[in-house]
């Protein structure tokens, strides 16, 4: 009892002392009293008194901007050496109640939000902590630095992710621009000029910005999986690829570049995986992994896979795939990869004959005939290839039918071209004449 007068005294006196210098406008006495104050309560271990004198100084009239600064980083860094849970989560109540609405202590609100969220997903409460970390709008903070603020929105978007609540991860993850990783960070910083926002170090636990953006491309791995959308997922892993750190180390590496492969093989055709596929062929690194090199060749040649020898040589690979990095492909990637091959035969087929008929197209795809005539038909629909299927006869046609126009100017081609035949020729048997007149002159 006789400890908490004497506080009661000491706070009191420094009380006095803190209405004169916020009156007189001293900014430097005022902020020295108000952590002085703090300072004593910590000291005491009084958390109640703490909490009280937080809330009671921020109420103050007339309380000056840079004595509640002052004030709130000072009991930010007393949360942890608080005794229990309860204790704490109670001060990151108290300061986040004097921080909200106040921009000079934006950056400390979010840090403390992110305190707080990460309390509640502790104790499993998901759902509640994604709600409070959506509460803050980082991007609009000028003076917080630019890796903090990505790792904010990072961990937005996971806890989303982590409720399955992929709408607003989608949203929260065009906040980032992939651009802004490829930013040159060796580059020195400029110096502020006058007027401008002076920019915030990060604390020391946020990490680098290659860090982040391997994070990003996880987290983004992680949303594009639950729609199957494999050719993003596949320029996700080609991101990661391309980090240094990754690329150094074969351990990391190797694991990336199967996926990269396998995520290709598993895209739909289309120029965009056309031009990856290619890209990825060209890789020296890829001969470390033979058997998918081999794999992405027999995509890009113009050949029929026969799928059953197919997956028998990869099977094995396909299995192996969840225990390296990343995991395993999901659980429509078998039936999937099997539609790639088969679409990648048709369009064999389509390269090769102009027309077919379907029970041979069938023979050649190793399907019955309603399969063969269902997975066209949607190549079709999806504008994959041009075909007509006539039914009743039993054939498909791959030739495009062209209209009045585009005969006549493919005539037209041949005329000019035909044209500039006869002007080649008559201009060699000139050249000839010209040259034997000469030699019977002499």
């Amino acid at each position: 009892m006789e400890g908490k007068a004497n506080l009661e005294s000491a706070i009191e006196q420094l009380q006095n002392g803190e209405k004169q210098m916020r009156l007189a406008g001293d900014v430097a006495g005022t902020k020295k009293a108000v952590t002085d104050i703090l300072q004593l309560c910590f000291e005491a271990k009084d958390w109640k008194m703490l909490n009280d004198q937080i809330v009671l100084l921020s109420k103050k009239r007339g309380q000056l901007k840079q004595a509640v600064g002052a004030m709130v980083q000072q009991a930010m860094q007393y949360i942890d050496d608080t005794p229990d849970l309860e204790t704490r989560i109670e001060l990151i109540k108290t300061l986040n109640t004097v921080s909200a609405g106040k921009i000079y202590v934006e950056i400390e609100r979010a840090r403390l939000i992110k305190k707080l969220a990460k309390i509640k997903e502790e104790q499993g409460l998901i759902a509640e902590a994604a709600d409070l970390m959506q509460e803050v709008a980082v991007e609009t903070f000028g003076a917080m630095a630019k890796t903090e603020k990505i790792a904010f929105i990072l961990e937005q978007v996971r806890l989303c992710l982590d409720r399955q609540d992929y709408v607003r991860a989608q949203i929260l993850s065009r906040k980032i621009s992939p651009r802004v990783f490829d930013a040159d960070i060796s580059k020195e910083k400029k110096k502020p000029k006058e007027g401008d926002n002076i920019v915030e170090e990060a604390p020391a636990d946020i990490p680098s910005l290659l860090e982040l953006k391997r994070i990003y491309y996880e987290l983004m791995i992680r949303y594009y999986s639950h729609n199957n959308d494999y050719l993003e997922i596949c320029r996700c892993y080609k991101a990661i690829y391309e980090i240094p750190s990754v690329r150094e180390n074969p351990a990391q590496w190797i694991p990336v570049l199967r996926k990269i492969c396998w995520y290709l093989v598993l895209s739909p055709h289309d120029p965009m995986q056309s031009s990856l596929l290619n890209s990825a062929l060209d890789d020296k690194n890829l001969s470390e992994i033979p058997k998918f090199k081999v794999l992405l060749k027999q995509l890009v040649t113009m050949e029929v896979i026969q799928w059953t020898s197919l997956w028998n040589t990869y099977k094995d690979e396909f299995d192996t795939e969840k225990n390296l990095l990343g995991g395993f492909l999901g659980e429509k990637a078998a039936e999937d990869l099997k539609q790639r091959i088969i679409e990648h035969n048709i369009l064999v087929v389509s390269k090769y004959y102009s027309r077919i008929t379907l029970k041979r197209l069938a023979e050649l795809l190793c399907l019955h005939v309603q399969e063969a005539e269902k997975h066209l038909s949607d190549m079709v629909v999806s504008k994959a290839l041009v075909a007509k299927i006539d039914r009743p006869m039993g054939i498909v046609c791959f030739q495009v039918a062209k209209d009045s126009n585009d005969i006549l100017n493919s005539w037209s081609m041949n005329l000019e071209k035909l044209l500039d035949l006869v002007e080649k020729s008559c201009h060699q048997i000139h050249k000839e004449t010209m040259v034997h007149k000469t030699a019977l002159k002499v």
